[in-house]
């Protein structure tokens, strides 16, 4: 897609813009601008914008936003396996399972190994049980689980089954773990990093998350906010 050469017409008829979300930015703060340009730029009073996925405030990578007819495919994108690259940091734990909230729980890591850190990966390959944190957007009761956990009260939150296709250890420098996985619609990074840390008899906690792939979308193919907003000007 060269975005460079789309006009107002092609985004309302339904195009897919690969997006490179920023750290701190959340899902909708991106298709709201993404949706603001377009209007702005080639005055379009009504658009549907949407995105395919969402990614945490604290995580960066690919986000796949739909507008026009589009958005009807943004089901079948979100169901894509995804694959993501980030850091585990061992030895201590949050709340929130990554850096949303203040450490907890602190462990001493002197004992574990790299030998120990590259055999816990076998115990989240193929079909796995997660459950997901309770700071999450997830509904029960018609509320989100992370009011629950802001107000201090006790919620149940079931176990899901979630595929891990792939899952490796790339670099180790302790506390930090670098990982890379492929893995299923569903599956929370935050929890995998937290299960990580009790695999190892330990705490672990996710400090860094990318996303880098969904199906055959590739952040590579991504742009920025800032060079999407260049293109429609240019």
């Amino acid at each position: 897609m060269n975005i460079n050469s789309l006009q107002g017409e092609d985004y309302t008829e339904g195009q897919v813009i690969l997006i490179d979300k920023p750290l701190g930015w959340t899902s909708f703060q991106v298709v709201n601008k993404v949706r603001w340009l377009i209007r702005k730029q080639f005055g379009i009073k009504k658009i549907k914008v949407g995105h395919a996925g969402t990614l945490d405030p604290l995580a960066t990578g690919l986000l796949i936003i739909c507008s026009g007819k589009f958005t009807k495919k943004i089901d079948t994108y979100q169901a894509q396996e995804k694959e993501y690259t980030g850091t585990f940091t061992l030895g201590a734990t949050t709340p929130s399972y990554d850096l949303e909230t203040e450490i907890d729980q602190t462990f001493d890591i002197s004992n574990i190994t790299s030998e120990d850190i590259k055999n816990a990966v076998n115990h989240f390959l193929g079909e796995i049980k997660q459950q997901p944190p309770v700071f999450s957007a997830l509904k029960k009761e018609g509320k989100r689980l992370y009011e629950f956990a802001r107000n201090g009260e006790e919620v149940e939150i079931p176990f899901r089954n979630v595929m891990i296709s792939e899952f490796e250890i790339t670099k180790i420098e302790l506390p930090k773990v670098d990982f890379r996985v492929v893995c299923s619609k569903g599956t929370y990074i935050r929890s995998l990093a937290n299960d990580f840390g009790k695999a190892l008899k330990n705490g672990a906690h996710l400090s860094v998350l990318r996303r880098t792939k969904i199906g055959d979308f590739s952040v590579e193919n991504a742009v920025g906010i800032k060079e999407f907003e260049d293109s429609l000007t240019s």
